[in-house]
């Protein structure tokens, strides 16, 4: 009997940190906070995206003709709110897919930004990564994708 406990008593003890862990890497998780990063663009959410990114958070737009630190994205949402720059009319993402490997979650598709008078399809990927339980963006990339001619 004591060996029968002494097996449940192990077997508990290596289950309960993984109960006690919270992992915010899930499939549907990381589709709906990449979903909250592009309300909080649309909105001008200062606050959610300052808390959503890393420290060294960086952001390769087109060919790296723009490369953005944090600073840089907290900067442009503060200007664009004092100005009230609401040119952005929506953000729809598609075909979003999700890697998940370890402590990162890769977040991929494309977005269609309308700014008018046409809208741009955009592709993604947005890296965010695992800490104490909560996910963060640590990288994106973003390429506006050309018309057909």
């Amino acid at each position: 009997m004591k060996i029968i406990s002494f097996v449940l008593v192990i077997v508990g003890l290596s289950v309960f940190p993984v109960l006690a862990q919270e992992n915010c890497l899930h499939q549907e998780n990381l589709k709906n906070l990449d979903a909250s990063w592009e309300k909080a663009q649309l909105d001008l959410d200062l606050d959610y995206i300052d808390s959503l990114l890393v420290e060294d958070f960086i952001w390769v737009h087109n060919h790296a003709n723009t490369i953005d630190n944090k600073a840089a994205v907290l900067d442009r949402i503060k200007k664009h709110r004092s100005t009230n720059n609401r040119n952005t009319k929506s953000r729809i993402s598609t075909d979003v897919s999700v890697i998940i490997s370890g402590a990162t979650g890769i977040v991929s598709g494309y977005t269609l930004i309308d700014r008018g008078p046409s809208p741009t399809n955009y592709h993604f990927m947005r890296t965010y990564v695992e800490s104490n339980g909560k996910c963060y963006l640590i990288a994106n990339h973003t390429m506006a994708i050309p018309e057909k001619e």
